[in-house]
Parts: C-alpha cells; sequence; structure tokens
C-alpha cells in the first residue's frame, strides 16, 4: 500500500511496533526493509526524511490486523 503525508514520524513507527506480522518499506530500487527493526527505521528516515515530513513510502504488511492498524493512521492523523 501507498501512504502519504506522515507528518507524526514517532507515531507512525509507535503503529508499526504494535503489529504482529512483518511490516516492510519497498524502497525505489525494490528493496525491502523490515521496518520493524530500529536500525531500519533509522536508515528508512535518513534516506526519506525531508522538511519533518515523509510524502509518499510503499510499505507492505502481511497480517489483515496490520494493514488496517496502519490504515486507521492514516485516516486519522
Amino acid at each position: 500500500m501507498k501512504v502519504t503525508k506522515i507528518n507524526d514520524i514517532e507515531k507512525f513507527f509507535s503503529v508499526v511496533d504494535g503489529c504482529k506480522g512483518k511490516v516492510e518499506l519497498v524502497t525505489g530500487e525494490g528493496d525491502r526493509l523490515n521496518l520493524k527493526s530500529k536500525l531500519s527505521q533509522y536508515v528508512s528516515l535518513a534516506n526519506i526524511f525531508s522538511d519533518g515530513t515523509i510524502e509518499e513510502l510503499e510499505i507492505v504488511a502481511y497480517e489483515p490486523e496490520d494493514i488496517d492498524k496502519i490504515v486507521n493512521f492514516m485516516v486519522n492523523a
């Protein structure tokens, strides 16, 4: 799923940390980073964070309830 306009990065990673299954960030090159890993979170921030907002990410979540959590965050953010 594509997610856009993440203004509260800490809250976003808190939602990801609360997911039961694997949650991955798909890079522009097609690589997949495990977003539940703190190291991957920092690497992804360093590569895509600019201006206090993340404009667009492609996220893959494997558990339906995790997808619901992420969608709920995006709708209510």
